[in-house]
């Protein structure tokens, strides 16, 4: 009766169905329990974590003879692992940096970084490809080129290339360039600060933005024009 848990070397097509339902649902109760994620910033832990668990769920749905209880065990514990260090990752900055890897700047103020290329293995026709697909295929419109940690290559362009709003007609607009992060989750980022200018320069800043100290900052950002953007860790009340 049970022979679609326990395996069967003559199980029926029924206990194949019954196993492929079993297999789906426990598939879509571990992506919830993981959490919603963009299918196009899927990094590599993620993508080795897809890649074990469609292998371990997989083969008891092509072999009826192995017990369904062992692939579901086993992915139960990748699942949990794999959730443990996304925990791990968003309450230690510094062992998230061992995790997912750095942004890597391709192209700056304009110039091709080839030693960057190299590192990252990445060949000049790949790159171009890549730009094109951001719709810049004008290499003297781009600022800069930066490969994410999900692989994919972002643009800056330009600011006197970027879309016209009203308050950009007729005046010279400073390149924003690449914006740096201050501050992420109440942590000073103090290599990033020393660019721009000094811990007392910060705190100044944070005031000045209405905020006692670093810890109600999630995030703080600084371009190369000096403009800052702040997000904070609770929404203030509206005034």
């Amino acid at each position: 009766m049970f022979d679609f848990w326990n395996g069967s070397d003559i199980l029926p097509v029924y206990g194949f169905l019954i196993r492929a339902a079993i297999v789906y649902i426990y598939i879509f109760l571990i992506v919830k329990v993981l959490g919603q994620r963009s299918t196009g910033s899927i990094d590599a832990l993620d993508f080795i974590f897809g890649v074990v668990i469609g292998d371990i769920l997989g083969e008891p749905l092509t072999d009826g003879e192995l017990p369904l209880a062992g692939p579901i065990s086993a992915a139960a514990l990748i699942a949990g692992f794999h959730l443990s260090l996304s925990f791990v990752a968003l309450k230690m900055p510094r062992f998230r940096r061992v995790l997912e890897d750095e942004p890597i700047i391709l192209m700056k103020h304009g110039v091709i970084l080839h030693e960057e290329l190299r590192k990252a293995k990445i060949t000049l026709e790949s790159f171009l490809m890549d730009l094109r697909l951001n719709s810049a295929s004008d290499l003297s419109e781009i600022d800069y080129a930066v490969l994410e940690m999900n692989g994919s290559i972002s643009v800056i362009k330009k600011s006197k290339y970027d879309s016209a709003t009203v308050s950009d007609l007729n005046k010279n607009v400073p390149s924003k360039g690449y914006p740096s992060v201050l501050i992420e989750d109440g942590r000073i980022i103090e290599a990033n600060v020393n660019k721009v200018g000094n811990l007392d320069w910060l705190r100044e800043q944070i005031h000045k933005h209405g905020y006692a100290n670093p810890l109600e900052i999630f995030v703080m950002t600084i371009d190369e024009s000096g403009k800052t953007f702040i997000s904070p860790k609770t929404r203030k009340p509206a005034k």
